[in-house]
């Protein structure tokens, strides 16, 4: 989860043996840091054994597979529940948020709230 972790795999690796090295860049969001510049210097440091691929490993959001994909990150584990979400990209925000609110609105009359 670290860059010297990734410095130090990579110093191991064979450049003519095709390898994968997996960063938990989701359990680095957890601790409140931005795992996006992380896992590009990882890509970047890749660069010197180019049969070697990054995974971003544990994503916690779509957005994450948006991310990984602008920094060149070769592969990324995604949930289905997280693969569901395809579908609403790009939706109109003021339409999702009425969607929204609907869904509220809903859920308040299915627990026995009046509005």
């Amino acid at each position: 989860m670290s860059l010297a972790q990734v410095r130090d795999v990579v110093a191991c690796l064979d450049p003519e043996t095709p390898s994968y090295v997996s960063v938990f860049a989701g359990r680095i969001a957890d601790t409140g840091r931005d795992p996006v510049p992380l896992m590009a210097a990882a890509v970047e440091m890749l660069h010197v054994n180019p049969r070697s691929e990054l995974i971003w490993a544990s994503p916690r959001e779509l957005l994450n597979i948006f991310q990984a994909d602008i920094i060149g990150c070769h592969i990324i584990t995604v949930t289905n529940d997280i693969l569901k979400k395809l579908v609403i990209v790009g939706t109109d925000l003021d339409d999702y948020s009425l969607d929204t609110v609907k869904m509220f609105y809903a859920d308040a009359l299915q627990a026995g709230f009046r509005l």
